[in-house]
């Protein structure tokens, strides 16, 4: 019996996205990467996905190859413009004439001294660049000679409007710019006024205040043994509820009382033993210049912490008194002292019993 409830349970494990056994796989990653991926498409259908969206495929680069695109695309497009020149030159007969200061009686060249293909990637070079004609420059006598020139010109201010648009898009990603927000490592269930609460904390490295912090999250479940279940949970803080948080200073604990009509109130142990996942989505702005902040995070089941809080973080006069930054997560042991849970604390193994809400005793 024992052997067949361990084998069906293996056969879920390894066919869910969410499984105990396998604590690596999850849906967000601590740093807020999605780790699921849908279908994954042919070498056709993935193509035509990315010509489809060139856009988000390119932003979706890293910085290497932005940077090797950047600069094989513009060399691209002098060598192509180059052969153009070369190509213009010869069937103009401007190749033939050995000095373009004196050419022959009756014959007009199309750009003055491009006599090679070295100086047509010159020529093209200069074009794109604007920094100036020298002894090469393009003769108003040749037509031909012009609408090339009005060709490159157009296609060139193309490619740079897309190139500088792709860099200040990259550079102002929402989610790059939040290395400085801190999510806690651990979120706890601890008792607050006769509550059972869960909590987790965030901290702001970053040099400038962030302005209407805002976080939400979703609980994910898995239920009837493969279905995902998805259900939106509520975090407050203080004395401000689910409205946003005016300015991000000091470190910001946010909560979620586990009532008996909380989603995650049947979810944890040991009134159950499924597995679960909370995600975890915060977002803010910066002041002055109202760009968007992006960051999330999840708890597993093994990383909610019972019978523990988060140590006291004060602000004075706009300091943080703290020592050290990655004492922001640290948690101590509370009371928890409701049907159902336990204190984690496995230093002074120690549990509180509490008969009709008069008084406590301990029992070692």
């Amino acid at each position: 019996m024992t052997t067949t409830t361990t084998g069906e349970s293996g056969r879920k494990s390894a066919s869910s996205p969410l499984v105990a056994k396998a604590p690596r796989q999850r849906l967000v990653s601590k740093e807020g990467r999605c780790l699921i991926r849908g279908h994954t498409p042919g070498y056709k259908e993935s193509w035509s996905r990315t010509v489809r969206d060139m856009w988000g495929a390119w932003l979706a680069l890293r910085w290497r190859w932005v940077v090797l695109a950047f600069c094989s695309s513009f060399l691209l497009h002098w060598l192509l413009f180059a052969v153009l020149w070369y190509l213009l030159a010869r069937a103009n007969g401007d190749l033939d004439v050995p000095d373009h200061d004196s050419p022959p009686p009756g014959h007009i060249l199309c750009v003055k001294h491009v006599n090679g293909f070295t100086a047509a990637f010159s020529f093209a070079l200069e074009t794109q660049l604007t920094i100036g004609y020298g002894t090469m420059y393009p003769n108003a006598d040749c037509p031909t000679a012009i609408a090339l020139l009005a060709l490159q010109m157009l296609l060139g201010l193309m490619l740079e409007a897309f190139i500088t648009g792709a860099f200040v898009a990259k550079f102002s990603r929402p989610q790059k710019r939040c290395a400085g927000i801190l999510f806690s490592p651990k979120a706890v269930v601890c008792e607050v006024n006769g509550q059972r609460r869960l909590m987790f904390r965030v901290c702001n490295q970053l040099t400038r205040p962030l302005v209407d912090v805002c976080v939400s999250a979703v609980l994910y479940e898995e239920r009837d043994g493969e279905v995902l279940h998805q259900t939106a949970m509520e975090f407050s803080l203080d004395g401000l509820g689910s409205r946003p948080c005016p300015l991000f200073l000091s470190p910001l604990t946010f909560y979620h009382t586990l009532t008996p009509s909380s989603p995650l109130n049947h979810a944890l142990p040991p009134a159950s033993q499924s597995h679960f996942e909370v995600v975890v989505f915060l977002s803010a702005s910066q002041e002055g210049t109202g760009s968007a902040y992006h960051k999330r995070t999840s708890y597993l089941p093994d990383e909610i912490q019972y019978g523990r809080c988060f140590v006291t973080v004060t602000a004075q006069l706009g300091k943080v008194q703290n020592p050290e930054n990655g004492h922001y997560f640290d948690t101590q042991p509370c009371t928890l002292t409701l049907h159902g849970t336990h204190s984690a604390d496995a230093v002074d193994k120690e549990c509180v019993v509490q008969i009709n809400g008069d008084g406590s005793d301990r029992m070692d």
